[in-house]
């Protein structure tokens, strides 16, 4: 090969080892650039993190919004972490890597097991107060639980249906995840509300996994499996929306009752309509608000009271204005 040609063939060789090295330089940074965190520039009061359920679900991110409006007003960073999809394990280890990174409170949804019993001991260990939002662990040593009572919740939704319901009612329950403290508590009191009313007969209990799409497929195949179902009881938050929507899948013609949990607009949206005959509010940002001001308040001192309740009622199409606000 003359001199020429070999110099030509370096230097070819050169400009695209030059342009792959400079490519690669700026995809990892803007792959693998993390943004400085505002603590690090910025001193704050307090660092808490609240861990929820799922990143992107509608109720914890009204929970988020709640405890950000508290945080931002005291001065507090908060750092909001989540599985992206419902998993106990991965919330373990989330909480496990905030207790070595020595924040200063942790908010999170409670998680049945010695595993989250064994996390809470060694974060107060440490220093760390724990404090259990939506659901509790009471065998924890958690300094407080802030959320629903989700037993009285559960009573609610039995009273309303006896409330709205006349004669022989073959229920059928769609309920987040089994595995989940809140929703067997809504599911015990749900059944002590309606124990000695002979007229309701419990069908079969399906699982949402808390999402709509779930909660569409466990109505339709309830209705597919038993169709002399007459009532659709939803436990979690998109369990009301995904009902309707598996009615409307497999197109029946009688009507059912549908008495749903909490109050997203959509479910607002379909009670206005008359596709979900009532639901169960709780208020998300309520507790969000609450638990930010709990954890600042263990900072000092513990708690005498370590329960905080947050309100609870059921909501019918009157207590809804034509904006759609709670009257």
């Amino acid at each position: 090969m003359k001199a020429d040609s070999k110099w030509v063939l370096y230097t070819a060789g050169g400009v695209v080892f030059l342009i792959s090295f400079v490519g690669m330089l700026i995809y990892g940074y803007k792959t693998f650039y993390l943004e400085s965190e505002p603590a690090a520039s910025k001193q704050y009061a307090y660092h808490f993190a609240l861990i929820a359920e799922e990143t992107d679900n509608d109720y914890w991110r009204l929970v988020e919004k709640g405890a950000r409006d508290v945080a931002r007003e005291n001065d507090i960073y908060l750092e909001y972490v989540a599985p992206q999809k419902a998993d106990n394990e991965e919330l373990l280890n989330l909480m496990d890597r905030l207790i070595a990174a020595k924040v200063d409170g942790i908010m999170t949804q409670g998680v049945e097991g010695q595993r989250f019993v064994n996390l809470v001991h060694r974060a107060v260990e440490r220093g760390i107060p724990v404090v259990t939002v939506d659901t509790d662990v009471k065998s924890s040593e958690r300094k407080a639980y802030v959320g629903t009572d989700n037993y009285v919740a559960g009573q609610l939704l039995g009273q309303a249906l006896l409330e709205d319901t006349d004669g022989e009612q073959y229920v059928g329950i769609v309920t987040g995840r089994a595995e989940s403290i809140n929703q067997q508590e809504r599911l015990a009191g749900f059944k002590a509300a309606v124990k000695t009313k002979s007229r309701i007969h419990i069908i079969e209990t399906a699982e949402s996994n808390i999402t709509q799409i779930g909660a569409m497929q466990a109505a339709y195949s309830l209705l597919k499996q038993h169709p002399n179902i007459n009532a659709l009881v939803g436990m979690s938050a998109l369990d009301g929306i995904g009902i309707v929507e598996g009615l409307n899948e497999i197109a029946i013609a009688r009507p059912l009752y549908v008495v749903a949990f909490d109050v997203l607009p959509e479910t607002i949206r379909l009670i206005k309509t008359g596709d979900i005959d009532a639901t169960v509010a709780q208020y998300p940002e309520e507790m969000g608000a609450k638990v930010v001001e709990v954890m600042m308040g263990l900072q000092q001192n513990d708690l005498l009271d370590n329960q905080i309740f947050t309100e609870t009622r059921i909501i019918r199409k009157a207590d809804i204005s034509r904006s759609g606000e709670l009257q």
